[in-house]
């Protein structure tokens, strides 16, 4: 599928973009040039050690930032795919700095869309978040804001191939700033905080994250906002995992947190369809036909009113099964 391809990752420095870039090496040594979009050097340098382009001829690395559109559009010569990861994504300091997060989120968001319409690109995924589906926070609104701009590109296309989609998924197990690495940290202490015993969330692997937008990048027809039939956990369940004998301490649900993650609301319903392995929310538009998309791909509607909460999900991850995960994602990072 990629073989022979141009593939361009903004945030490529990230977790998912480190993760995305190995997958991508040891699936498709035929790839012609993947691009890893970035605006931290140490992290690029840091990188490439781990890829070297002596190692890996293809790999490009590029400093640059999504607010820079000029910089885009030098940096998509000659790209076929984009996957879009670059984000502020820390909902604390999105509150804090609401300007800066718009200007990355959304106008980055708006740049990279644009360079990519003037340019010879065929496929766009760009990530989302589950804190996107029904916001209450800034973080969310921008992610939100910047789905719904993918989303539209593909309005404006004309004839062009080019196709834009989107992945939304939920918290990723392990990932920096999450749950876990905090409870790990912790785990010898004695005492692990609880913002709320009732708090679930959904779960991903990275690599399982990775799979989808490669999944993507081959299947999206254009206008898809892709959703992954995940597990949830409970917040307790998590420290009970790792630290059985530590003290569960309730300290409160931070400002512009939920209890329950969603990923798609009952409002949504209308417009999704289940396709197996995933849910799709499909583009709202007396242009598109749900049933004829369903037809092309084997897929069916869900139930109006339909809703994919944490904390209703029918798939829960138990005591056991969280250990045994949060043990290989430790080894997993110990060893990468």
């Amino acid at each position: 599928m990629l073989n022979d391809k141009s593939i361009l990752i903004t945030g490529g420095t990230g977790s998912f973009g480190k993760a995305f870039v190995k997958t991508v090496l040891e699936r498709y040594p035929g790839i012609r040039r993947l691009v890893i979009y970035s605006r931290d050097e140490l992290k690029q340098f840091e990188m490439a050690q781990k890829f070297p382009d002596s190692r890996y001829p293809g790999i490009r690395y590029f400093i640059g930032d999504i607010r820079d559109e000029a910089r885009l559009r030098r940096a998509l010569e000659g790209v076929d795919i984009v996957v879009h990861a670059a984000a502020l994504k820390q909902v604390p300091a999105a509150e804090y700095n609401p300007f800066e997060c718009i200007k990355t989120n959304v106008l980055g968001a708006q740049n990279l869309i644009e360079a990519c319409l003037d340019s010879k690109v065929e496929r766009v995924v760009a990530l989302s978040t589950d804190k996107a589906a029904a916001p209450i926070n800034l973080y969310g609104a921008t992610k939100l804001c910047s789905d719904k701009l993918f989303i539209a590109a593909n309005n404006i296309q004309g004839s062009r191939g080019i196709r834009f989609s989107v992945v939304r998924y939920g918290n990723v197990m392990g990932s920096r700033g999450s749950v876990i690495p905090f409870f790990l940290a912790r785990k010898d202490s004695g005492v692990l905080p609880i913002t709320d015993p009732r708090m679930t969330r959904f779960n991903i692997s990275l690599q399982e994250g990775v799979d989808m937008v490669l999944w993507s990048i081959g299947n999206a027809e254009g206008g898809e906002l892709l959703v992954p039939k995940i597990p949830s956990y409970r917040i307790c369940d998590v420290a009970t995992a790792i630290a059985p004998n530590a003290r569960q301490e309730i300290v409160g649900v931070r400002p512009g947190e939920k209890i329950h993650e969603e990923m798609i609301t009952a409002s949504d319903s209308m417009n999704t369809v289940d396709m197996g392995s995933y849910y799709a929310i499909l583009p709202v538009s007396a242009h598109y036909s749900l049933d004829d998309y369903c037809r092309r791909v084997g897929a069916h509607r869900v139930e109006p009113g339909f809703a994919y909460n944490s904390g209703t999900n029918t798939d829960f991850l138990t005591v056991e099964q969280l250990r045994s995960l949060i043990a290989q994602c430790v080894t997993s990072q110990l060893a990468g």
